[in-house]
């Protein structure tokens, strides 16, 4: 029995000498020869924002309506990311809405935040649309973090950051991109003190300091005695980063574009956190806003300080910057080694923090302890189950991962489907809100067969008498997805028509399990080991 998800990574080295490419290409992250090729990490991982804590970096990235939220990932190195953590343990403490029993908040959730050291914690602060700001803090960035806070209910609000002062003060930076009932704008960009524990805001303080068309993507800095307000907006390029600058926080500010976009090249890289080394070095880890089947991928950029402003990717006569595709790695570690990684092997007491639940999950219908060394999935019944057309967008407990945009990745779930019952269907899925490819058993009765569906139309297979099936996905760099299965883990039969990836409600592809009964709760699978490889 196979007990470890092993991620298998082959290199394809580069010289200093090969030319940049002008867009995204199949190429990503570490290169094994002291370079990095962008993005770092090919996947789903939006809205950033990173921090520097001695030689430790770390990093946040929405989840919206995934479980647990608010990822928290760790580097050494600012090209090699692991998720460790999630700040949000239960999505129902922001809103019911993000439950198993309602499903009906896609596209919503937890959206961007901010991730800050001082007084001997780590805190993160963040927005949702319409339950507004939240936020926990931790001693330690790998958890446990402690319970949930509302500091503000609002709707209409997003893209907060914390700040502290030198003289103690705490800040909040915040936009409201509704209309706003006295300049009649919208994306007005909002300061306001808080009070000393930084769980509410001092409401009299309010004071806007900027608008623009889409100004967002909000964070505040204090470098070298002068404050920092980034922030992204819209212009007729696209969305672009901006700085303004001042001495004083209530002004008055200077301002400056940062970066040049392209949306059809660069996929304009806008939201993020400016993070200076130990050796005085700048960069600036990003998202690409743009969307694509991958989701909103993260890329690394040096930043170059030009008249005291902080300019990102390669510079032009301009003083302003665009993408840059390749680099020397800022930091070069020798112990690092980039062979092998081994994740979740489901024979722990907790899940590895690379996977997420689709909603809040039913917590008495999946466990770790049931069967040692198996995630059991117990079914139930979907949110309306008489209505089969997108049904695994209302079934609760589908376990997922974020898919990798690489040349190729493959990954194979090996299921126990002995206990299935009447009505239960339990398989591997690709899915967005806007695509659904799923291949897996469907029982009725006491016949068991392979279906694969894609688009809402089911095709049937062979009956399965067999106890176990191996179900495997494999995708290439433009996210066109096979399904194969296996009846003893060595032959696989392709089953299914090729399938497209694809990007919805603000979320990438996601791989997952799924699990459900259309009749009863009735019947279970388990899962012996998932095994994702992958290509650079």
């Amino acid at each position: 029995m196979q007990k470890s998800i092993v991620f298998i990574i082959s290199f394809f080295l580069f010289s200093f000498n090969t030319p940049l490419f002008a867009q995204f290409s199949a190429k990503w992250g570490d290169q094994g020869n002291g370079t990095f090729h962008n993005p770092v990490l090919p996947s789903d991982f939006s809205d950033l924002d990173a921090i520097r804590v001695g030689d430790d970096f770390y990093a946040i990235s929405s989840t919206l309506q995934v479980s647990p939220g608010m990822a928290v990932l760790h580097s050494k190195d600012l090209v090699n990311w692991k998720v460790i953590s999630h700040v949000v343990n239960d999505l129902t403490r922001i809103n019911q809405e993000l439950n198993w029993n309602k499903m009906n908040s896609y596209g919503k959730g937890v959206w961007a935040g901010s991730i800050r050291y001082y007084k001997g914690k780590y805190w993160v602060y963040f927005g949702t649309p319409e339950d507004g700001f939240f936020m926990s803090s931790a001693k330690n960035p790998a958890g446990p973090w402690e319970p949930l806070h509302q500091v503000w209910k609002v709707q209409g609000w997003d893209d907060c950051c914390s700040f502290l002062d030198d003289d103690g003060q705490l800040y909040f930076i915040a936009t409201n991109f509704e209309e706003d009932k006295i300049n009649h704008k919208k994306y007005n960009i909002h300061l306001f003190k808080m009070i000393p524990d930084g769980k509410s805001l001092i409401m009299e303080s309010d004071k806007i300091i900027h608008q623009s068309q889409g100004s967002e993507a909000n964070k505040l800095y204090k470098i070298n005695g002068m404050y920092y307000h980034y922030f992204s907006e819209v212009n007729k390029e696209g969305r672009v980063i901006m700085m303004e600058r001042a001495k004083s926080l209530s002004g008055p500010w200077q301002i400056k574009q940062l970066n040049h976009v392209n949306k059809k090249l660069d996929k304009e890289p806008n939201q993020g956190g400016l993070i200076q080394l130990k050796n005085g070095q700048w960069w600036f880890f990003t998202h690409h806003g743009t969307g694509d089947w991958e989701g909103r991928a993260a890329s690394l950029l040096p930043i170059t300080w030009i008249d005291g402003w902080p300019i990102m990717g390669k510079v032009g006569n301009d003083t302003i910057g665009t993408m840059l595709w390749s680099a020397p790695k800022p930091i070069i570690r020798k112990e690092h080694k980039l062979a092998n990684q081994i994740h979740d092997s489901f024979s722990g007491t907790t899940l590895s923090p690379d996977w997420e639940w689709n909603y809040q999950p039913r917590a008495s219908k999946w466990s770790l302890k049931e069967r040692k060394g198996y995630l059991r999935l117990h079914a139930f019944q979907p949110i309306n189950p008489k209505d089969t057309t997108d049904i695994l967008m209302r079934a609760g407990n589908t376990i997922t991962q974020r898919s990798l945009r690489t040349q190729k990745c493959e990954v194979v779930v090996k299921l126990d489907i002995s206990q299935m019952k009447n009505g239960q269907q339990a398989g591997l899925t690709h899915f967005s809100t806007t695509s659904i490819a799923n291949i897996g058993i469907k029982q009725l009765g006491d016949t068991r067969s392979l279906v694969f569906t894609y688009k809402n139309i089911e095709t049937v297979g062979p009956k399965i008498s067999h106890k176990v099936i191996w179900l495997k996905s494999t995708w290439n760099y433009e996210g066109i997805n096979q399904y194969e299965y296996s009846l003893n883990g060595k032959d696989y039969i392709s089953f299914g028509g090729q399938s497209q990836m694809t990007w919805g409600s603000y979320r990438g592809d996601r791989i997952g399990i799924y699990n459900y009964n259309l009749h009863q709760e009735e019947g279970y699978i388990d899962v012996d080991f998932m095994r994702y490889l992958f290509v650079r």
